[in-house]
């Protein structure tokens, strides 16, 4: 089957996951992405934890950085030069996107800016990720996905319990992958634009915006009357059947029925039938008034059951619940394997692993991990010889420090 973006080649230009976690997408659906790494490597390299396991060799690959870079190709070159950045619009030429995250100040420094990539080649879909866009006063800003996504947004202040809550922290690369599918999403509308219009596009998202955009239904009223969210611990929820609850092997699940239809059958399926009519309980507004007590009264049953025998009462009773798992469990989940969501690659020393796919999937097309991720500068000898350079000039590249293999 054929890829989506076969054909297509993409020049990235970017560090660390945001960014190049859009780029590993557009690799996985089929096209051809040059990774442009400084001579010292993606200072993404070697950050990751590495995993628990006996195999010293495959323990030694770098998991982490594999994610967001497998399936690509790497050439390591010295932007500081002109002679580097010359090379780089030398491959942008030949290109169908451009793809990076660095600050317009700094593309602008390098000619890496969408008038003088444009100018060479007028075609191009120009791709820029930021933390907070490249206009405005903070534009000059640089920015992560703790910092401008969960931060700067709201997110962090909206998931607190209660007024008094700490502030919560992201796991790693959360809002950075989030923001790489709107980066992807807007590179592929524009690739459209560009071969209907045949004029190239410029393009982008930051991490800022894309979590405002993740936040829209809150937005949509606060936009307007711009009150303070309210932050809601468990005893001071809406709704007794749209909450969490600990069960009793210490694990937890979530409910999501809406009122007040759902109330009869979360009581009998709990086996409280005594409840559904109770004066404390009755009516919606009456379970409002007395959710502590009501919340505390359904720990204390749930507390009886552990959380996969609550599960199968649940379905029986046509339930909505979802467990809330750990990691460990997710990668182990019998509904993952089925959809594929943990593909296995093969690496020369690591030997086969399991990675993340993509969420997207196409019934006759192939999408998927092409390949672990490069050596730093692995392939620029070959990705230079493929855009004409001759041995004359790459060995002039090299001595002069603008280049380097591996």
């Amino acid at each position: 089957m054929a890829a989506p973006l076969d054909g297509i080649t993409v020049i990235e230009v970017d560090n660390w996951m945001a960014a190049p976690s859009a780029a590993a997408i557009l690799a996985d659906l089929g096209a051809d992405v040059v990774k442009v790494e400084p001579l010292s490597g993606d200072p993404m390299r070697g950050m990751g934890r590495p995993p628990k396991i006996d195999d010293e060799k495959a323990k030694a690959y770098d998991y982490g950085f594999d994610v967001d870079n497998r399936g690509k190709r790497s050439i390591a070159v010295d932007l500081g030069l002109e002679s580097g950045q010359e090379l780089i619009r030398r491959l942008v030429s030949k290109a169908d996107i451009f793809l990076c995250n660095l600050l317009i100040r700094r593309q602008q420094k390098f000619g890496l800016d969408p008038d003088t990539l444009l100018g060479v080649n007028p075609r191009l879909v120009h791709a820029t990720l930021t933390g907070y866009g490249t206009s405005g006063p903070e534009a000059w800003r640089p920015g992560y996905d703790v910092t401008a996504f969960f931060g700067r947004s709201g997110i962090y202040d909206a998931m607190r319990e209660g007024d008094d809550g700490i502030v919560p922290m992201a796991r790693p690369a959360q809002g950075d992958h989030t923001t790489g599918l709107a980066l992807v999403a807007a590179i592929l509308a524009a690739l459209r634009l560009a071969e209907r219009s045949g004029e190239g596009q410029v393009v982008e998202t930051s991490l800022f915006e894309t979590a405002v955009w993740t936040q829209a239904t809150d937005f949509a009223t606060t936009a307007v009357d711009r009150a303070p969210v309210r932050r809601r611990p468990r005893q001071q929820m809406l709704s007794a059947t749209a909450n969490r609850y600990p069960c009793g092997d210490g694990s937890w699940l979530v409910l999501n029925m809406p009122e007040p239809s759902a109330w009869p059958k979360f009581c009998k399926a709990i086996g409280q039938e005594t409840w559904i009519d109770h004066p404390d309980y009755k009516e919606p507004r009456d379970r409002y008034r007395n959710m502590a007590a009501l919340v505390d009264a359904i720990d204390a049953v749930m507390a009886a059951k552990s959380r996969d025998q609550w599960g199968r009462i649940f379905d029986e009773h046509g339930i909505i619940w979802g467990p809330v798992l750990g990691l460990h469990e997710v990668a182990a989940d019998p509904q993952a394997e089925a959809i594929g969501l943990f593909p296995e690659l093969e690496h020369g020393e690591a030997g086969r692993y399991r990675t993340v796919a993509v969420p997207m999937r196409f019934r006759t097309a192939d999408v998927g991990p092409r390949g672990p991720a490069p050596r730093i500068g692995e392939h620029t000898r070959s990705v230079l010889e493929a855009a004409g350079l001759t041995e004359v000039e790459i060995k002039a590249l090299l001595e002069e420090g603008a280049i380097g293999s591996s």
